[in-house]
């Protein structure tokens, strides 16, 4: 996308001027107000340089790559929005997050960088130039030496200790003012709670289901959840809603409603999904105000639609008229696509191909567990690299982390759709998950809730999945017991069984006539 802009700038000999925002980020909003609507400003734009905007969840991997390029020139995490400088040839010289429109302490004014920068430009290019060359150097990431260390449930007291030592004993979350969900940290200690039976556990996440619940984080009158409060006590929220996080808050809801049976969660899940379903317009897919329609953010609420749908049917029409909204719109001619004509990222790929898993555990329908088979290989041919992964494989070519960020870790969801597979078709692509658990072992074991999905995963590998396995009539006719099965890791599998199977990844290890004896037989030995 770039090709355009760089032959401009060439031809015009003027710096490219890169601005990657968010809508719903309230700096982006001001910095656009405050400088880039300013007439004089907008005549400097146009007249010394070439400016691209981009939005950072159309294109989460050049947003993630200049990210990089701001951590190593500022030697700190920036956010968004992020400013960056860049010569003819895309060699980065300048980074800053939000630029005020006078100066403060050391950094200048907008209007006066702009022309500190476009005078630098023309008088000492080479000198940005080289600069530019010093940083790319630094991108990719050097290959060092596997610290790994033994994974083994002893993990489980140090997700324990490290959540007494963070909660916040009064209000719940982890973290002072401002306060964000962590709803993937709270997903791991349900697990945690249901392999431990530990009260503290669900405690610390019932005290915090309850106080986000209770207004300010959560719209009470409309439903739905802001993005963040801005008090401990999740009061005077910032008033924007996005697609991912109502996505991601009603599914936690759903599960602590299964497992507590408190009516408000159940309340709240279903005025959060009512609220989203109210915003569709015509189509049959998410977005919120400002949003994009996004394959990952669509394939969260699929999944958020069918755990629904084992309540009220109605959500399970939904869920299937998104699904299928959501692979005709995104998935053409064999190419996954992230928006519109943009292809698709790691993200898209492992958020549908678990959409597909959820999909066939609520449908018993063969041809989700096809299609999700089929991502798991082509993540495997293109995003797997010696147990490491790439967020995308274009020219922003940049290792996914294993860290939680807006959407669960790329890493731990390519994992969960791996493990679901190797339960489900093929034991061979548990290595996969292996290779990169070990690669992490030494960082996990010490720190598990700073990466609680991919911690989600290492339990899941150690205790392995437990799979049902029947006709077709037997296990639909069973699906709505199976919530009351406390074990985090059920898989349901089509075969040709006029009884039930119970299995783990490896082998089948007892039948039982009747469901209800399954679940007897699994509470003896879980």
């Amino acid at each position: 996308m770039f090709e355009n802009f760089i032959k401009k700038a060439k031809e015009e000999n003027k710096c490219i001027y890169l601005s990657i925002e968010s809508s719903s980020s309230y700096w982006s909003k001001k910095m656009a107000q405050e400088c880039e609507e300013n007439r004089r400003v907008k005549e400097l734009l146009e007249e010394r340089f070439i400016s691209l905007k981009i939005d950072k969840n159309e294109r989460p991997d050049i947003e993630r790559y200049y990210q990089k390029v701001y951590s190593l020139m500022n030697r700190h995490i920036g956010g968004v929005p992020l400013t960056i400088f860049l010569t003819e040839n895309l060699q980065p010289f300048y980074a800053a997050s939000y630029i005020a429109p006078y100066a403060i302490e050391q950094q200048l004014g907008f209007e006066e960088l702009l022309r500190v920068i476009s005078k630098k430009y023309i008088t000492d290019y080479e000198t940005l130039s080289k600069k530019g060359q010093e940083v790319l150097k630094y991108i990719e990431p050097k290959d060092e030496q596997i610290q790994a260390t033994k994974l083994n449930l002893n993990i489980i007291k140090t997700i324990e200790k490290q959540t007494v030592e963070l909660l916040d004993k009064e209000y719940g979350g982890f973290t002072k003012a401002p306060k964000f969900h962590n709803a993937t940290l709270l997903e791991l200690l349900l697990d945690v709670y249901l392999l431990e039976n530990n009260q503290s556990i669900l405690d610390a996440v019932t005290l915090t289901l309850d106080n986000m619940a209770k207004g300010g984080f959560y719209d009470v009158k409309n439903g739905g959840f802001f993005i963040y409060a801005t008090k401990e006590d999740w009061s005077e929220s910032y008033n924007v809603k996005t697609t991912y996080d109502n996505a991601l808050l009603a599914s936690l809801y759903l599960r602590a409603y299964q497992l507590t049976q408190k009516e408000w969660y159940k309340e709240v899940a279903l005025k959060t999904i009512d609220f989203m379903i109210n915003r569709r317009e015509n189509s049959k897919l998410f977005k919120l105000k400002d949003e994009k329609y996004l394959c990952s953010w669509n394939a969260l609420m699929v999944k958020t639609l069918f755990k629904a749908g084992a309540i009220d049917k109605r959500y399970h029409i939904y869920a299937l008229e998104t699904l299928e909204a959501l692979l005709s719109t995104f998935y053409r001619n064999g190419m996954l696509y992230h928006v519109e004509e943009t292809k698709a990222f790691l993200e898209d790929y492992t958020e549908l191909g678990e959409a597909l898993i959820v999909a066939y555990q609520y449908t018993i329908d063969e041809s989700f567990l096809i299609m999700a088979t089929q991502f798991s290989n082509l993540i495997i041919e293109h995003y797997y690299q010696h147990a490491k992964w790439v967020f995308s494989t274009n020219e922003f070519k940049i290792q996914e982390t294993i860290y939680d960020k807006t959407l669960p870790s790329s890493v731990s969801s390519a994992l969960s759709l791996l493990l679901s597979i190797s339960s489900l078709v093929d034991i061979n692509y548990k290595k996969f998950v292996f290779k990169t658990l070990e690669l992490h072992s030494y960082n996990l074991m010490r720190q598990p809730i700073s990466s609680p999905k991919l911690t989600q995963m290492v339990l899941r590998y150690l205790k392995d999945d437990v799979i049902i396995k029947s006709n077709v009539n037997l296990l639909k006719e069973n699906m709505d017991k199976r919530e009351r099965i406390r074990y985090p890791y059920i898989l349901f599998k089509n075969s040709d069984d006029n009884a039930f199977q119970l299995c783990n990844s490896h082998s089948c290890y007892a039948t039982e006539q009747s469901f209800d004896r399954i679940i007897s037989h699994l509470e003896s030995i879980v």
